[in-house]
Protein backbone atom coordinates (compact mmCIF):
# COMPACT_ATOMS: atom_id res chain seq x y z
CA UNK A 1 0.00 0.00 0.00
CA UNK A 2 1.60 3.30 -1.07
CA UNK A 3 1.29 5.89 2.64
CA UNK A 4 0.90 9.10 2.44
CA UNK A 5 4.09 10.87 1.05
CA UNK A 6 5.31 13.78 2.37
CA UNK A 7 5.80 15.95 -1.21
CA UNK A 8 6.90 19.89 -1.05
CA UNK A 9 5.76 22.16 -3.34
CA UNK A 10 9.11 23.11 -4.22
CA UNK A 11 9.98 19.94 -5.30
CA UNK A 12 6.65 19.64 -7.17
CA UNK A 13 7.33 23.03 -9.61
CA UNK A 14 10.69 21.25 -10.54
CA UNK A 15 9.64 18.30 -11.44
CA UNK A 16 6.86 20.22 -13.50
CA UNK A 17 9.85 21.09 -15.78
CA UNK A 18 10.71 18.00 -16.83
CA UNK A 19 10.99 17.40 -20.21
CA UNK A 20 7.62 15.08 -20.91
CA UNK A 21 8.90 12.63 -23.56
CA UNK A 22 12.87 12.01 -24.45
CA UNK A 23 13.68 10.31 -27.93
CA UNK A 24 16.34 7.98 -26.32
CA UNK A 25 17.35 6.82 -22.87
CA UNK A 26 20.88 6.60 -22.75
CA UNK A 27 21.47 3.86 -19.27
CA UNK A 28 25.00 3.46 -17.64
CA UNK A 29 25.07 0.75 -15.76
CA UNK A 30 27.32 1.88 -11.80
CA UNK A 31 29.25 -0.29 -9.82
CA UNK A 32 29.18 1.08 -6.56
CA UNK A 33 32.71 1.01 -4.33
CA UNK A 34 31.04 -1.40 -1.85
CA UNK A 35 29.64 -3.37 -5.03
CA UNK A 36 25.73 -2.94 -5.14
CA UNK A 37 24.94 -2.30 -8.70
CA UNK A 38 22.00 0.01 -10.34
CA UNK A 39 21.58 1.91 -13.55
CA UNK A 40 21.56 5.52 -14.24
CA UNK A 41 20.22 8.12 -17.11
CA UNK A 42 21.63 11.13 -16.36
CA UNK A 43 20.34 14.38 -17.20
CA UNK A 44 22.03 18.01 -15.67
CA UNK A 45 18.93 19.96 -17.27
CA UNK A 46 17.04 20.50 -14.10
CA UNK A 47 18.94 19.83 -10.44
CA UNK A 48 17.43 17.20 -8.86
CA UNK A 49 17.49 13.33 -9.09
CA UNK A 50 14.79 10.65 -8.67
CA UNK A 51 15.96 7.27 -6.82
CA UNK A 52 14.07 4.16 -7.06
CA UNK A 53 15.06 1.58 -5.30
CA UNK A 54 13.43 -1.93 -4.85
CA UNK A 55 14.08 -5.02 -2.27
CA UNK A 56 13.10 -8.69 -4.16
CA UNK A 57 10.88 -10.37 -2.02
CA UNK A 58 8.22 -7.84 -0.74
CA UNK A 59 5.18 -9.37 1.52
CA UNK A 60 6.16 -12.94 0.51
CA UNK A 61 8.15 -12.97 3.16
CA UNK A 62 5.65 -12.55 6.00
CA UNK A 63 6.70 -15.76 8.56
CA UNK A 64 3.69 -18.01 9.37
CA UNK A 65 1.56 -16.30 11.25
CA UNK A 66 2.25 -12.62 11.10
CA UNK A 67 0.50 -11.96 7.59
CA UNK A 68 0.56 -8.18 7.00
CA UNK A 69 3.87 -7.76 9.40
CA UNK A 70 5.91 -6.49 5.64
CA UNK A 71 2.99 -4.25 4.75
CA UNK A 72 2.94 -2.25 8.18
CA UNK A 73 6.38 -2.65 8.45
CA UNK A 74 6.67 -0.33 5.11
CA UNK A 75 4.21 2.13 6.40
CA UNK A 76 5.81 3.02 9.40
CA UNK A 77 9.35 3.61 7.52
CA UNK A 78 8.63 6.97 7.23
CA UNK A 79 7.22 7.42 10.91
CA UNK A 80 10.16 8.23 12.85
CA UNK A 81 13.86 7.51 12.11
CA UNK A 82 16.48 7.91 14.20
CA UNK A 83 16.50 10.79 16.93
CA UNK A 84 13.70 11.83 14.60
CA UNK A 85 9.71 11.39 15.87
CA UNK A 86 6.99 10.81 12.75
CA UNK A 87 6.63 14.24 13.17
CA UNK A 88 10.19 15.78 13.07
CA UNK A 89 11.19 13.26 10.52
CA UNK A 90 8.12 15.02 7.87
CA UNK A 91 9.13 18.09 8.79
CA UNK A 92 12.77 17.43 8.02
CA UNK A 93 11.49 16.16 4.32
CA UNK A 94 9.30 18.96 3.67
CA UNK A 95 12.57 21.23 5.27
CA UNK A 96 14.63 19.78 2.36
CA UNK A 97 12.48 19.84 -0.61
CA UNK A 98 12.59 16.14 -0.99
CA UNK A 99 10.04 13.27 -1.51
CA UNK A 100 9.90 10.08 -0.12
CA UNK A 101 7.43 6.75 -0.64
CA UNK A 102 7.52 3.43 1.13
CA UNK A 103 5.83 0.89 -0.59
CA UNK A 104 5.33 -3.19 -0.28
CA UNK A 105 3.44 -5.29 -2.95
CA UNK A 106 3.48 -9.23 -2.98
CA UNK A 107 7.31 -9.37 -4.36
CA UNK A 108 8.90 -6.04 -3.87
CA UNK A 109 9.68 -3.78 -1.45
CA UNK A 110 9.51 -0.29 -3.04
CA UNK A 111 11.22 3.03 -1.81
CA UNK A 112 10.98 5.71 -3.93
CA UNK A 113 12.85 9.57 -3.37
CA UNK A 114 13.38 13.14 -5.25
CA UNK A 115 15.65 15.34 -3.67
CA UNK A 116 17.13 18.71 -5.31
CA UNK A 117 20.70 18.76 -5.90
CA UNK A 118 21.51 21.34 -3.46
CA UNK A 119 20.41 19.18 -0.42
CA UNK A 120 21.37 15.83 -1.79
CA UNK A 121 23.68 14.73 1.12
CA UNK A 122 21.20 15.78 3.74
CA UNK A 123 18.36 14.31 1.80
CA UNK A 124 20.02 11.28 1.58
CA UNK A 125 21.18 10.83 5.10
CA UNK A 126 17.81 11.57 6.29
CA UNK A 127 16.60 8.24 3.80
CA UNK A 128 19.68 6.18 4.77
CA UNK A 129 18.05 6.90 8.90
CA UNK A 130 14.46 5.62 7.55
CA UNK A 131 16.19 2.53 5.97
CA UNK A 132 18.36 1.44 8.47
CA UNK A 133 16.98 2.59 11.80
CA UNK A 134 13.24 3.10 11.88
CA UNK A 135 11.99 3.67 15.61
CA UNK A 136 8.23 1.84 15.35
CA UNK A 137 7.79 3.59 18.23
CA UNK A 138 4.41 2.71 20.00
CA UNK A 139 2.03 5.61 19.19
CA UNK A 140 3.21 5.30 15.13
CA UNK A 141 2.61 1.70 15.33
CA UNK A 142 -0.82 2.10 16.55
CA UNK A 143 -1.64 4.76 13.93
CA UNK A 144 -0.86 2.91 10.98
CA UNK A 145 -2.38 -0.08 12.59
CA UNK A 146 -5.93 1.54 12.70
CA UNK A 147 -4.93 2.48 9.22
CA UNK A 148 -4.36 -1.15 8.00
CA UNK A 149 -7.54 -1.85 9.74
CA UNK A 150 -9.75 0.62 8.41
CA UNK A 151 -8.49 -0.54 5.23
CA UNK A 152 -9.40 -3.86 5.63
CA UNK A 153 -12.61 -3.09 6.50
CA UNK A 154 -13.26 -1.20 3.30
CA UNK A 155 -12.27 -4.00 1.30
CA UNK A 156 -14.49 -6.48 2.90
CA UNK A 157 -17.30 -4.16 1.58
CA UNK A 158 -15.79 -3.49 -2.15
CA UNK A 159 -16.23 -6.10 -4.48
CA UNK A 160 -13.66 -5.66 -6.61
CA UNK A 161 -11.00 -6.57 -3.34
CA UNK A 162 -13.53 -9.55 -2.75
CA UNK A 163 -13.02 -10.89 -6.16
CA UNK A 164 -9.68 -10.53 -6.05
CA UNK A 165 -8.92 -12.28 -2.62
CA UNK A 166 -11.15 -15.23 -3.92
CA UNK A 167 -9.61 -15.39 -7.27
CA UNK A 168 -6.14 -16.06 -5.10
CA UNK A 169 -7.22 -17.86 -2.41
CA UNK A 170 -8.90 -20.70 -4.76
CA UNK A 171 -6.21 -20.14 -7.56
CA UNK A 172 -2.46 -20.48 -5.08
CA UNK A 173 -3.51 -22.73 -2.31
CA UNK A 174 -1.29 -22.11 0.80
CA UNK A 175 0.95 -19.70 -0.96
CA UNK A 176 1.37 -16.41 -0.07
CA UNK A 177 0.12 -15.12 -3.10
CA UNK A 178 -3.09 -16.92 -1.85
CA UNK A 179 -3.81 -14.57 0.89
CA UNK A 180 -3.92 -10.45 1.21
CA UNK A 181 -0.87 -8.88 1.63
CA UNK A 182 -2.58 -6.39 3.94
CA UNK A 183 -2.89 -9.42 6.10
CA UNK A 184 -6.51 -9.61 8.30
CA UNK A 185 -7.90 -7.94 11.21
CA UNK A 186 -6.82 -10.57 13.66
CA UNK A 187 -2.97 -11.39 11.78
CA UNK A 188 -2.77 -7.08 12.04
CA UNK A 189 -4.41 -7.30 15.61
CA UNK A 190 -1.58 -9.82 17.14
CA UNK A 191 1.46 -7.84 15.39
CA UNK A 192 4.00 -6.55 18.20
CA UNK A 193 7.04 -4.36 17.62
CA UNK A 194 9.40 -7.43 17.56
CA UNK A 195 7.19 -8.28 14.58
CA UNK A 196 7.69 -5.60 13.09
CA UNK A 197 11.47 -5.88 13.49
CA UNK A 198 11.78 -8.90 11.98
CA UNK A 199 10.31 -8.06 9.26
CA UNK A 200 12.58 -4.83 8.75
CA UNK A 201 15.47 -7.17 8.83
CA UNK A 202 13.80 -10.08 6.24
CA UNK A 203 12.70 -7.69 3.66
CA UNK A 204 15.59 -5.03 3.30
CA UNK A 205 18.55 -7.48 1.69
CA UNK A 206 21.54 -5.76 0.11
CA UNK A 207 21.33 -9.02 -2.03
CA UNK A 208 18.27 -8.42 -3.72
CA UNK A 209 18.19 -4.87 -3.74
CA UNK A 210 17.44 -3.19 -7.73
CA UNK A 211 18.45 0.12 -8.06
CA UNK A 212 17.14 3.38 -10.69
CA UNK A 213 18.36 6.38 -10.59
CA UNK A 214 17.68 9.57 -13.54
CA UNK A 215 18.83 13.35 -13.04
CA UNK A 216 21.19 15.53 -11.71
CA UNK A 217 24.00 13.07 -10.70
CA UNK A 218 27.05 11.32 -12.17
CA UNK A 219 28.11 7.49 -11.87
CA UNK A 220 30.83 8.20 -9.59
CA UNK A 221 28.13 10.34 -7.57
CA UNK A 222 25.78 7.70 -7.27
CA UNK A 223 27.95 4.89 -6.55
CA UNK A 224 28.92 7.14 -3.44
CA UNK A 225 25.03 7.89 -2.23
CA UNK A 226 24.13 4.12 -3.01
CA UNK A 227 26.69 3.01 -0.22
CA UNK A 228 25.43 5.47 1.88
CA UNK A 229 21.91 4.80 1.54
CA UNK A 230 22.46 0.96 2.39
CA UNK A 231 24.80 0.90 4.80
CA UNK A 232 24.03 -1.08 8.27
CA UNK A 233 21.66 -3.02 5.89
CA UNK A 234 21.80 -6.90 5.94
CA UNK A 235 23.64 -8.42 2.93
CA UNK A 236 21.25 -11.98 2.97
CA UNK A 237 17.75 -12.69 4.21
CA UNK A 238 15.44 -15.89 4.28
CA UNK A 239 15.00 -17.58 1.23
CA UNK A 240 12.09 -16.31 -1.12
CA UNK A 241 9.10 -18.67 -1.74
CA UNK A 242 8.82 -21.03 -4.45
CA UNK A 243 6.47 -21.34 -7.42
CA UNK A 244 3.13 -20.56 -6.82
CA UNK A 245 1.55 -22.96 -9.27
CA UNK A 246 -1.77 -22.48 -10.55
CA UNK A 247 -4.31 -25.23 -9.23
CA UNK A 248 -8.25 -24.12 -8.54
CA UNK A 249 -10.28 -27.17 -7.48
CA UNK A 250 -13.10 -25.07 -9.21
CA UNK A 251 -13.59 -23.15 -12.48
CA UNK A 252 -16.03 -20.86 -11.44
CA UNK A 253 -16.92 -19.21 -7.98
CA UNK A 254 -20.15 -16.95 -6.81
CA UNK A 255 -19.73 -14.99 -4.26
CA UNK A 256 -23.31 -13.41 -3.15
CA UNK A 257 -23.11 -9.73 -2.76
CA UNK A 258 -26.22 -7.51 -2.85
CA UNK A 259 -25.81 -5.04 -5.71
CA UNK A 260 -27.55 -4.28 -9.23
CA UNK A 261 -24.38 -5.74 -11.13
CA UNK A 262 -21.85 -8.27 -10.28
CA UNK A 263 -17.77 -8.12 -11.09
CA UNK A 264 -16.73 -10.55 -13.04
CA UNK A 265 -12.96 -11.76 -12.19
CA UNK A 266 -11.74 -14.44 -14.85
CA UNK A 267 -8.11 -15.80 -15.12
CA UNK A 268 -5.67 -18.56 -15.92
CA UNK A 269 -1.93 -19.66 -15.98
CA UNK A 270 0.27 -16.91 -17.99
CA UNK A 271 3.59 -16.43 -19.58
CA UNK A 272 6.87 -15.28 -18.19
CA UNK A 273 8.63 -12.34 -19.20
CA UNK A 274 12.07 -14.39 -19.90
CA UNK A 275 9.31 -17.32 -22.07
CA UNK A 276 10.14 -17.05 -26.14
CA UNK A 277 6.62 -16.69 -25.85
CA UNK A 278 6.10 -13.62 -24.44
CA UNK A 279 6.12 -10.62 -26.52
CA UNK A 280 3.10 -12.89 -28.83
CA UNK A 281 1.50 -13.37 -25.36
CA UNK A 282 1.95 -9.38 -24.90
CA UNK A 283 0.64 -8.56 -28.40
CA UNK A 284 -2.33 -11.39 -27.95
CA UNK A 285 -3.44 -9.68 -25.01
CA UNK A 286 -3.48 -6.40 -26.37
CA UNK A 287 -6.23 -7.67 -29.17
CA UNK A 288 -8.36 -9.47 -26.65
CA UNK A 289 -8.46 -7.04 -24.07
CA UNK A 290 -5.97 -4.37 -24.10
CA UNK A 291 -7.81 -1.30 -25.19
CA UNK A 292 -11.09 0.70 -26.42
CA UNK A 293 -10.63 -1.48 -29.89
CA UNK A 294 -9.80 -5.03 -28.43
CA UNK A 295 -11.80 -7.60 -29.13
CA UNK A 296 -13.61 -7.64 -25.74
CA UNK A 297 -14.34 -4.48 -25.62
CA UNK A 298 -16.20 -4.12 -28.91
CA UNK A 299 -18.38 -7.26 -28.64
CA UNK A 300 -19.40 -6.76 -24.71
CA UNK A 301 -19.77 -3.53 -25.01
CA UNK A 302 -20.10 -1.82 -28.59
CA UNK A 303 -21.78 -4.17 -29.73
CA UNK A 304 -24.11 -5.65 -27.18
CA UNK A 305 -24.02 -3.06 -23.88
CA UNK A 306 -23.55 -5.88 -21.51
CA UNK A 307 -20.43 -3.79 -19.77
CA UNK A 308 -19.47 -0.71 -19.60
CA UNK A 309 -15.80 -1.70 -19.76
CA UNK A 310 -13.41 -4.92 -19.87
CA UNK A 311 -9.76 -5.21 -19.73
CA UNK A 312 -7.05 -8.28 -19.47
CA UNK A 313 -3.49 -8.31 -18.85
CA UNK A 314 -0.99 -10.01 -18.51
CA UNK A 315 0.49 -10.39 -14.88
CA UNK A 316 4.21 -11.25 -14.38
CA UNK A 317 4.46 -11.85 -11.18
CA UNK A 318 7.84 -13.65 -10.00
CA UNK A 319 6.14 -17.20 -8.64
CA UNK A 320 3.16 -17.68 -10.83
CA UNK A 321 2.90 -15.56 -13.95
CA UNK A 322 -1.18 -15.23 -15.11
CA UNK A 323 -3.26 -14.13 -17.24
CA UNK A 324 -6.55 -12.03 -16.25
CA UNK A 325 -9.64 -10.33 -17.02
CA UNK A 326 -12.24 -8.31 -15.37
CA UNK A 327 -15.50 -6.45 -15.80
CA UNK A 328 -19.11 -5.31 -14.27
CA UNK A 329 -22.17 -6.51 -15.83
CA UNK A 330 -25.68 -6.67 -15.04
CA UNK A 331 -26.86 -9.14 -12.67
CA UNK A 332 -29.75 -10.17 -15.60
CA UNK A 333 -26.45 -10.42 -18.53
CA UNK A 334 -24.02 -11.73 -16.59
CA UNK A 335 -24.45 -15.17 -18.03
CA UNK A 336 -24.74 -13.64 -21.64
CA UNK A 337 -21.68 -11.57 -20.99
CA UNK A 338 -19.88 -14.66 -19.68
CA UNK A 339 -20.72 -16.95 -22.20
CA UNK A 340 -19.55 -14.42 -25.34
CA UNK A 341 -16.26 -14.34 -23.37
CA UNK A 342 -15.58 -17.55 -23.78
CA UNK A 343 -16.73 -17.88 -26.83
CA UNK A 344 -14.07 -15.05 -28.13
CA UNK A 345 -11.60 -16.42 -26.24
CA UNK A 346 -12.09 -19.98 -27.93
CA UNK A 347 -12.83 -18.64 -31.48
CA UNK A 348 -8.72 -16.49 -31.13
CA UNK A 349 -7.45 -20.02 -29.93
CA UNK A 350 -8.68 -21.88 -32.50
CA UNK A 351 -8.43 -19.10 -35.44
CA UNK A 352 -6.17 -16.69 -34.50
CA UNK A 353 -6.60 -13.23 -34.99
CA UNK A 354 -7.33 -10.91 -37.97
CA UNK A 355 -3.97 -8.86 -39.91
CA UNK A 356 -5.93 -5.84 -39.33
CA UNK A 357 -5.71 -6.75 -35.58
CA UNK A 358 -2.52 -7.45 -35.41
CA UNK A 359 -1.72 -4.00 -37.11
CA UNK A 360 -3.18 -1.93 -35.08
CA UNK A 361 -2.06 -3.98 -32.04
CA UNK A 362 1.64 -3.44 -32.88
CA UNK A 363 0.64 0.45 -33.92
CA UNK A 364 -0.35 1.59 -30.83
CA UNK A 365 2.47 -0.81 -28.85
CA UNK A 366 5.05 0.84 -30.54
CA UNK A 367 3.54 4.30 -30.51
CA UNK A 368 2.24 4.63 -27.26
CA UNK A 369 5.56 2.67 -25.30
CA UNK A 370 7.63 6.16 -25.50
CA UNK A 371 5.27 7.80 -23.67
CA UNK A 372 6.34 5.78 -19.92
CA UNK A 373 9.24 8.34 -20.23
CA UNK A 374 7.79 11.19 -18.92
CA UNK A 375 10.01 12.18 -16.58
CA UNK A 376 13.13 10.96 -14.16
CA UNK A 377 10.70 9.18 -11.37
CA UNK A 378 9.19 7.44 -14.22
CA UNK A 379 12.53 6.35 -15.90
CA UNK A 380 14.27 5.36 -12.40
CA UNK A 381 11.25 3.23 -11.52
CA UNK A 382 11.39 1.67 -14.89
CA UNK A 383 15.20 0.69 -14.11
CA UNK A 384 14.74 -0.53 -11.02
CA UNK A 385 11.77 -2.92 -12.43
CA UNK A 386 13.71 -3.40 -15.45
CA UNK A 387 16.64 -4.81 -13.40
CA UNK A 388 14.36 -6.90 -10.81
CA UNK A 389 12.46 -8.70 -13.36
CA UNK A 390 16.15 -9.89 -15.03
CA UNK A 391 15.75 -7.41 -18.21
CA UNK A 392 18.83 -6.29 -20.79
CA UNK A 393 20.24 -3.21 -20.21
CA UNK A 394 19.39 -2.75 -23.75
CA UNK A 395 15.68 -3.96 -23.49
CA UNK A 396 14.05 -0.22 -23.91
CA UNK A 397 16.43 0.31 -27.13
CA UNK A 398 14.97 -3.21 -28.26
CA UNK A 399 11.29 -3.22 -26.91
CA UNK A 400 9.52 -2.01 -30.08
CA UNK A 401 11.38 -4.25 -32.20
CA UNK A 402 10.49 -7.01 -30.12
CA UNK A 403 6.95 -6.33 -30.89
CA UNK A 404 7.36 -5.47 -34.63
CA UNK A 405 8.63 -8.83 -34.56
CA UNK A 406 5.36 -10.64 -33.78
CA UNK A 407 3.71 -12.20 -36.85
CA UNK A 408 1.00 -13.75 -37.62
CA UNK A 409 1.94 -17.75 -36.99
CA UNK A 410 3.31 -16.55 -33.55
CA UNK A 411 -0.08 -15.36 -32.30
CA UNK A 412 -2.14 -18.43 -33.50
CA UNK A 413 0.65 -20.40 -31.69
CA UNK A 414 0.93 -18.47 -28.72
CA UNK A 415 -3.00 -18.71 -28.56
CA UNK A 416 -3.52 -22.12 -28.47
CA UNK A 417 -1.43 -22.83 -25.64
CA UNK A 418 -2.43 -19.82 -23.46
CA UNK A 419 -5.93 -19.93 -24.18
CA UNK A 420 -7.10 -22.98 -22.49
CA UNK A 421 -10.36 -22.02 -21.28
CA UNK A 422 -11.04 -25.18 -19.71
CA UNK A 423 -9.18 -24.49 -16.91
CA UNK A 424 -9.99 -20.99 -16.57
CA UNK A 425 -11.10 -19.71 -13.28
CA UNK A 426 -13.80 -17.51 -12.90
CA UNK A 427 -15.04 -15.46 -10.13
CA UNK A 428 -18.25 -13.69 -9.48
CA UNK A 429 -19.05 -11.10 -7.00
CA UNK A 430 -22.92 -10.18 -7.03
CA UNK A 431 -26.35 -11.86 -7.98
CA UNK A 432 -25.94 -13.42 -11.05
CA UNK A 433 -28.62 -14.36 -13.34
CA UNK A 434 -28.62 -17.03 -16.53
CA UNK A 435 -25.13 -18.66 -15.16
CA UNK A 436 -24.02 -22.23 -16.50
CA UNK A 437 -23.22 -24.08 -13.20
CA UNK A 438 -22.06 -27.32 -14.84
CA UNK A 439 -18.66 -28.50 -13.21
Amino acid sequence: MPFVKHISAALFAVISLVTPLRAEIQIQPVLSPNGHSAWLVEDHSIPFVALDIRFEGGTNLDEPGKRGATYMMTGLLEEGAGDLTAQGFAEAVQGLAAEFSFSSYRDTVAISARMLTENRDAAAALLHEALSNPRFDADAVERVRGQIQSILASQAQDPNAIAGQTFNALAFGDHPYASAEEGTPDSIASLTRDDLIMAHRNALVTSRVSIGASGDITAEELGDLIDRLLEGLPQTGPALPSMAGFSPNTRQAVIDYPSPQSVILFGMEGIAMDDPDFFPAFVLNEIIGGGFRARLMEELRVKRGLTYGVGTSLSTADWQPMWLGQFSSSNATVGQALELVDQILRDVAENGVTDEELLRAKRYMTGAYPLRFDGNGSIAGIMAGMQQSGMPIDYIANRNAFVEAVTSEDIARVAKRLLDIDKMLTVVVGQPEGLNTAP
